[in-house]
């Protein structure tokens, strides 16, 4: 009798898979390096775009940033407020930093690339902290300093996407482990991930149309 082939055992990362929420969505991790490489393109030009016009405004103080249009809508407002340098440093050199390392990452794993669990334990952290600084820029925009800034509202609309999908990958993979009692509501997060997306969508255009609702009725 021949003897049969021995099965190969599952490695770490596949049997992380098989229990992790969402394993059976693997539409996920293939849309995330389009999504970083993408996303994390988009963000830097609309940080390098920040940048220059920040440099502008310090070489000529009467200078008119392209991105100020009206009261509401206006680039200078944001960028000569205290929140715009809240670590020391322009809010747009932290951009370019951080969307450049989010760039190389999907570009990475677009050729091929496979990290370790450390590794996207890092870009985790890295992303909670960009979801986290965004949001405390959205509060700021619209209930402090009361002006918005077009490229700053670019960074917002690709932050929150590149943070959902890290972490639902994560989730999925097994690098973030879950308890028996968070699997399925995890489960149902990743089954309706685009829904999570729309209605924080939702929720930030209603907040502006909130907080500058007294601007808007002027303009009908």
């Amino acid at each position: 009798m021949t003897p049969h082939a021995a099965t190969p055992a599952p490695d770490a990362e596949a049997r992380g898979q098989a229990s992790a929420p969402g394993a059976d969505l693997p539409v996920i991790s293939r849309a995330l390096p389009w999504l970083l490489a993408g996303g994390g393109a988009v963000g830097l030009a609309a940080a390098g775009a920040l940048l220059v016009e920040k440099l502008n405004v310090l070489r000529d103080a009467d200078y008119q940033p392209t991105c100020s249009i009206n009261p509401v809508i206006s680039c200078g407002t944001v960028m000569n407020s205290p929140q715009a340098e809240v670590f020391g440093v322009p809010n747009p050199l932290i951009g370019i930093a951080c969307f450049a390392v989010v760039t190389t990452v999907g570009m990475a794993l677009l050729a091929g690339a496979r990290f370790q669990r450390w590794f996207w334990l890092g870009l985790q952290a890295g992303v909670v902290f960009g979801a986290g600084f965004v949001h405390w820029l959205i509060f700021q925009s619209l209930y402090r300093i009361s002006a918005l800034c077009p490229y700053c509202m670019v960074v917002w609309a690709v932050t929150v996407p590149i943070f959902w999908y890290v972490t639902l990958h994560n989730l999925r993979t097994g690098h973030l482990p879950v308890g028996g009692r968070g699997r399925r509501p995890l489960d149902v997060l990743a089954r309706n991930h685009t829904v999570v997306l729309t209605v924080w969508a939702l929720a930030v255009v209603a907040a502006i149309g909130q907080a500058f609702w007294t601007y808007w009725q002027t303009l009908l």
